[in-house]
């Protein structure tokens, strides 16, 4: 009893800590611009704000206000959870504060399930529970997707209680509709949690005979009913089988050099953590291989596999788990302090005066290690001396937004390629030269790099999930933009058309290229800020 009560008061300071952890990292991405304290999120889930906020102004699930329909989003329940807050009277500038927070609040619950998994697995063990805990509520990559504003919280939770659920079903062999249900709604918040869905169902249908049948009905006729009105309105209302997203993340780029950078990827992530430290949940094995381990390391292995499959996310180089792994890690951190105790008590052995202690420093090692994959700079990050990543170019960016207005009417279109935080606060019409929300940048072949003589893996390295399409003829010499803002890469390529039709001007130290003669430039505006 007196060891219950022990670890409820150490769970319960753990959950604490982590509120004042997530306090603490939410505002050191705040930063101060003229007297104002703003809160931005990660400029992915700007793009999303930035539907949320035409959504709750009326003008509809769009990128531009009375523009082209163009479903540049992947996560509609989530965009439509945004747009909720601003049907309130909340300044632009803390509307992602309440995201920021709803993300917080979605892992700390989430931490009450990884608990409850970890009992379950490890039968008890009150080491492994609290260190998967204390692993999953630090670990850096989750916290900057979720407290960025990304849908990664909320999916965690639900990934964290699918499982549960599923281990419940095994454990008591008994079916729930509820599963399936829960993890439809999943597919609703990102549509490739389809993955997980099918994971789960296909383990379940094998490893519960009784129930096979039952769980084919249900699952396959859920998860059909889920993608099927999903795809019904996304037709209806874009006019696509599929996100605009697709296209451009999926179509025009060789499947097998895709799936080379995502292997390559997940073998830097692997080393970086180490290869010993990575399969310590799979030596699990060793010593049980009932249904509950195999659905755990199933789970995660599938996921894995998918981020292989789409080549990795954007943001490798910054290093950890990405976007699609970070969904399942804490199933990897439950069977990984699972193992860590097991193992541990072998070695030091259960009787030892100093063994709680020395597995303690173990579980702490393995904190730090997990944290530290890139290095100083992410330990950093971890122990919040630096702001998260992308922070400070987040300021700037925003900066920009917040300048255009002063020198631009209403009806100015401008060409981002930090689309989300410019178009979110300068408010403006703008054209996204990387497509995300532009369905004929989207369907364009990828660019796909030369080789490098001197990298051997050039080839393999230099797919960019969502950044390798743009096309300056057709944003800046067809569709000549007011104002374009940013560039991207292979800026030669736009130099004739903004020689031919722009002026470029330095404004309050941002560089801006301004459409000659354009109506919607206020140019008296512009010599006052020069």
């Amino acid at each position: 009893m007196r060891t219950l009560q022990k670890s409820t008061i150490v769970f319960i300071l753990i959950m604490l800590a982590y509120s004042i952890y997530a306090g603490l990292f939410i505002y050191r991405t705040t930063y101060v611009i003229d007297g104002e304290r703003y809160f931005v999120l990660f400029d992915d889930a700007m793009i999303s704000m930035r539907y949320a906020k035409n959504l709750a102004n009326g003008y509809g699930l769009v990128w531009n206000p009375g523009g082209e329909r163009v479903e540049g989003y992947t996560n509609p329940l989530w965009v439509l959870y945004m747009s909720a807050f601003h049907l309130f009277p909340i300044a632009p500038s803390k509307i992602s504060l309440l995201i920021q927070v709803s993300g917080a609040l979605f892992l700390t619950v989430n931490l009450f399930f990884v608990k409850k998994i970890a009992d379950f697995i490890s039968g008890g063990s009150v080491l492994a529970a609290l260190s998967a805990v204390l692993i999953t509520a630090f670990y850096l990559p989750l916290n900057n997707w979720s407290l960025q504003g990304m849908e990664v919280s909320v999916l965690t939770l639900i990934a964290s209680v699918s499982i549960w659920k599923a281990l419940q079903c095994i454990k008591l062999n008994r079916f729930s509709v509820g599963l399936y249900l829960l993890l439809g709604v999943g597919t609703w918040v990102r549509i490739d949690m389809i993955v997980l869905f099918l994971a789960i169902l296909i383990f379940l249908a094998a490893a519960d005979p009784k129930n096979k049948s039952r769980h084919l009905l249900w699952g396959l006729g859920t998860l059909g009913s889920f993608v099927l009105l999903q795809t019904l309105f996304r037709l209806w209302y874009y006019g696509d089988i599929l996100p605009n997203t697709y296209y451009l993340k999926m179509t025009g780029y060789p499947l097998l050099l895709r799936v080379a950078r995502g292997a390559w990827v997940l073998a830097e992530f692997i080393w970086r953590m180490g290869w010993f430290v990575f399969l310590i949940p799979f030596s699990v094995l060793l010593f049980r291989r009932d249904k509950i381990i195999l659905l755990s390391l199933w789970v995660f292995l599938v996921q894995v596999m998918y981020s292989v499959y789409v080549g990795g996310d954007a943001w490798e180089a910054w290093g950890g788990s990405n976007r699609y792994v970070s969904i399942v890690i804490p199933v990897f951190f439950i069977l990984f302090c699972y193992g860590l105790a097991h193992y541990g008590w072998l070695l030091i052995g259960p009787t030892t005066k100093y063994a709680k202690y020395g597995l303690v420093a173990l579980v702490i090692l393995s904190l730090i290690n997990f944290n530290a994959i890139t290095g100083p700079e992410a330990l950093q990050e971890w122990l919040l001396l630096q702001p998260a990543m992308d922070v400070a170019r987040h300021e700037k960016v925003v900066r920009k937004a917040l300048l255009l207005p002063q020198f631009t009417n209403t009806r100015a279109r401008v060409a981002v390629v930090w689309a989300g935080a410019l178009s979110y606060f300068s408010d403006l019409d703008a054209i996204d030269l990387l497509g995300k929300s532009d369905r004929i940048i989207a369907h364009e072949d990828m660019r796909i790099p030369l080789a490098d003589p001197s990298n051997p893996i050039s080839k393999i390295t230099a797919f960019f999930p969502g950044h390798m399409k743009w096309d300056y003829g057709y944003s800046i010499g067809q569709l000549k933009p007011d104002v374009v803002a940013q560039l991207w890469e292979s800026r030669e390529e736009a130099q004739p058309y903004l020689d031919n039709d722009y002026q470029e001007v330095v404004l309050q130290g941002s560089s801006f290229y301004l459409l000659k003669g354009s109506n919607n430039i206020l140019w008296d505006k512009v010599k006052e800020l020069q």
